[in-house]
């Protein structure tokens, strides 16, 4: 069923399979972790800092935001760009290579992203984020084993982060199992720094279980209220939809050994 489902929730639940995040205010919405800001607000925010970015390029924070405002409003490529520039100018920042190796996994570009990541790590000292980053581009390359190994010891060094408990729900949901992916993701959504993309994500979860009027009410929290309806009756009918197709497999099994 989760095969069939996942998919299609994606495209409902946008924020729950992006996992986007960006960092700093804009005009006094704030961006950081967010993926419920409006185009317009978006795009407001990357012309916002790009102007800062034109005024100095080399301004840690100022490349950091602007990359992620870009990243936000699908200006993928822009995006590698600005931080091209960020991981020379700093070499040895972590966070920098850990938000250069995140854009290109966001472009595609998976194997560079790896390489990234890993060349910024310190094995002597490892960095959690670093850690969590490298297992969300394992996840999406299909090694989710590895991916919650590293999201594992990313929580030995900052237990209940709620970006990590996140991923490593996510990751469990990508490999089926919902009722570990639910168990972690509230753990996260229960986190004083938990933000709406986590509880969106549990609501994700809770729909693909079945528990419809537990998903609505988290979702009803998180979205508005008619979308948040809408989204679990889209739920609903693809999972009937998905029995449906496991009932004509079953069928076709049978007669096949009849």
């Amino acid at each position: 069923m989760l095969s069939l489902a996942l998919p299609l929730a994606c495209g409902v639940f946008l924020s729950a399979c992006a996992s986007q995040q960006a960092v700093g205010t804009h005009g006094g919405a704030t961006i950081t972790g967010s993926t419920n800001l409006t185009d317009d607000q978006l795009a407001s925010a990357a012309r916002s800092w790009g102007q800062r970015y034109d005024q100095n390029p080399k301004d840690r924070g100022t490349i950091l935001n602007y990359a992620a405002a870009l990243r936000l409003s699908g200006n993928t490529d822009q995006a590698i760009a600005v931080l091209q520039q960020g991981v020379i100018q700093y070499k040895d920042d972590r966070v920098m290579a850990a938000s250069y190796g995140k854009a290109l996994a966001a472009n595609g570009d998976f194997q560079q992203a790896l390489e990234v990541i890993r060349r910024a790590q310190r094995p002597d000292r490892p960095d959690w984020a670093l850690l969590s980053a490298e297992g969300a581009i394992l996840d999406q390359i299909g090694n989710g084993a590895s991916a919650r190994d590293l999201y594992g010891k990313a929580l030995a060094i900052v237990p209940d982060e709620p970006s990590v408990l996140n991923n490593l729900g996510l990751s469990y949901l990508l490999s089926g199992n919902l009722e570990k992916s639910e168990e972690v993701l509230r753990r996260a959504s229960v986190q004083p720094r938990a933000n709406s993309r986590i509880r969106q994500n549990l609501a994700l979860v809770l729909g693909l279980e079945g528990k419809f009027s537990e998903a609505e009410a988290v979702a009803r929290n998180e979205i508005n209220p008619d979308q948040a309806a809408a989204n679990i009756s889209y739920l609903k009918a693809m999972m009937a939809q998905a029995d449906r197709w496991k009932e004509i497999e079953a069928g076709e099994k049978k007669t096949r050994q009849g």
